[in-house]
């Protein structure tokens, strides 16, 4: 952005001319501003190739999907410090410590932007579910398995806590936001019916229990609860003896 109160050129550093009308001028002559506008072609050409080389070892267009990645950080710390209305593109490009080119280069608009930094959260947030589910207990104690799985929702550390405030900065936008509430909503209800398995198959559960109910209740109950958390209404102790409320209530 350019600096309203500078008082020497940007390319050389000199006195600017006195401003006639508009906006100040930038560059001390026609001389200095015909040197700005060539490096900015010469960074236009270099940008794609720059992002298109790979790193050796790596598959190719790794070197994209890396620049990619570190832009929907910077919108995810922005969504979750400042709320979604302040990922404007500067401020993402800011944020990442890019050009403004680059993330249009990258994006193309700022929606697009918004719909893919949130795509990229889900698989995140799939990534790391998966690596710590491969620590889950017995698969002969079915209380036990349930139990790991709804803890993985709460804001146990600072990912998920940041991953539960972007998510909630989502929200209210992907109400009236189609194409964002495809991937806000991805998964077609996968968590609940992953719980419902888990009741249905343990065969550990009180007769008469309907487990599509119940994983209904404990999953919006399990993200309520995180939000609490958040909010510091609820302490991360007493979440979980909820949990356990219900569990030893499902259980027999």
């Amino acid at each position: 952005m350019r600096d309203e109160k500078a008082t020497g050129c940007r390319v050389c550093g000199a006195a600017l001319p006195a401003a006639t009308r508009g906006r100040p001028p930038a560059y001390c002559s026609r001389s200095c501003q015909a040197k700005a506008y060539r490096q900015r072609r010469k960074d236009r050409a270099a940008e794609p190739a720059a992002e298109a080389a790979d790193v050796p070892g790596r598959r190719p267009g790794g070197a994209r999907e890396r620049r990619q990645r570190e832009v929907a950080e910077a919108v995810w710390r922005i969504a979750a410090g400042r709320g979604l209305e302040s990922a404007s593109m500067r401020e993402v490009a800011a944020e990442a410590g890019v050009s403004l080119r680059v993330v249009q280069y990258h994006f193309g608009s700022k929606h697009r932007l918004l719909v893919e930094a949130l795509r990229m959260l889900h698989e995140e947030n799939d990534r790391r579910a998966r690596a710590r589910m491969a620590g889950l207990p017995d698969p002969g104690d079915p209380r036990a398995v349930l139990r790991a799985v709804l803890i993985e929702f709460l804001p146990l550390d600072g990912q998920r806590a940041m991953a539960l405030r972007v998510f909630t900065a989502y929200f209210v936008r992907s109400l009236t936001d189609p194409e964002m509430a495809g991937v806000f909503l991805h998964g077609e209800q996968a968590v609940e019916s992953l719980v419902a398995t888990l009741i249905r198959e343990g065969g550990a559960a009180r007769p008469g229990t309907d487990p599509r109910r119940e994983a209904d209740l404990l999953v919006s109950g399990v993200t309520g609860l995180g939000l609490d958390v958040l909010y510091g209404r609820r302490a991360m102790a007493e979440v979980e003896d909820v949990i356990d409320y219900h569990l030893d209530r499902i259980f027999s």
